[in-house]
């Protein structure tokens, strides 16, 4: 049994020599192991685990066979060398050319580039509209309330089409963003009619200055509306919802205000 043992100790005491000797394997470490009369197996497993350096172009591969290295040692060779298989870069996702521009809750409206713009909202100021309106329904108490916003114009000047974009906040229905046509009022401001109370009632006048809408969803929580056709000139707001804050001295909020030029 000692003498079994014994070639391969020499063996493995040649390896480590071979590989102590210089930092990385070469083609000429492999040429050595074969002269030496050690069995591929052992090769092989050499090459596998110490760093290796192999040169393996033809003329290489040529000279390694006319040394007697064996296909199946110049095969872990061509393994070693090439190294593992680069891991497959991630692709990036794909970005939505239709939703560039679009990064929080808002509203937006679409450019003669077709690029959606983030909307700057004003502040509007709520007052009863004239005599207090309230109509018992299910218990719901409801008053019609005058919007004002400060200025004769907005900023924001459109032509027809114009299309906007709703991002609503999470558990949010476009159906509950207001497209109004705004009024001129007096000293130089713009005003609107909205009941903020509870269910629109047509008797109340609340639905004077509003505009139906047909919204159609983009993505998640993004959806597109289009000024109607027979939308004229003037100026207009989109009302979204939650955006009224009381106080004592009256409520106020926001609202995403434009005008059409034509």
């Amino acid at each position: 049994m000692l003498r079994l043992r014994l070639p391969l100790v020499v063996m493995l005491f040649f390896i480590t020599i071979v590989c102590a000797a210089q930092q990385a394997m070469t083609n000429d470490s492999v040429i050595k192991m074969v002269k030496a009369g050690l069995s591929d197996d052992l090769i092989v497993q050499s090459i596998n685990a110490s760093p290796g350096s192999y040169s393996t172009t033809t003329n290489d591969l040529i000279a390694l066979k006319q040394a007697g290295v064996s296909d199946k040692v110049v095969g872990a060779m061509l393994v070693k060398g090439n190294g593992p298989a680069a891991p497959a870069a991630t692709a990036a996702p794909a970005v939505n050319p239709a939703l560039v521009g679009i990064d929080e809750v808002g509203v937006y409206y679409k450019d003669r580039s077709g690029k959606w713009v983030a909307m700057v909202p004003e502040v509007v100021d709520y007052k009863s509209g004239g005599a207090l309106k309230r109509f018992a329904t299910n218990g719901i108490i409801k008053e019609d309330k005058n919007g004002h916003i400060n200025g004769e114009s907005a900023a924001l000047a459109l032509t027809k089409p114009a299309d906007f974009l709703f991002y609503v906040p999470e558990g949010t229905a476009p159906a509950e963003y207001l497209l109004l046509k705004l009024r001129p009022s007096s000293g130089k401001s713009r005003e609107f009619r909205s009941e903020t109370g509870g269910v629109i009632h047509s008797s109340t006048g609340a639905t004077r200055d509003t505009i139906p809408f047909t919204a159609t969803k983009l993505a998640t929580r993004m959806y597109t509306i289009s000024l109607p056709a027979d939308a004229t000139k003037g100026e207009y707001g989109i009302l979204p919802p939650g955006a009224i804050t009381s106080t004592n001295a009256g409520s106020g909020g926001k609202i995403y205000t434009f005008k059409v030029l034509e």
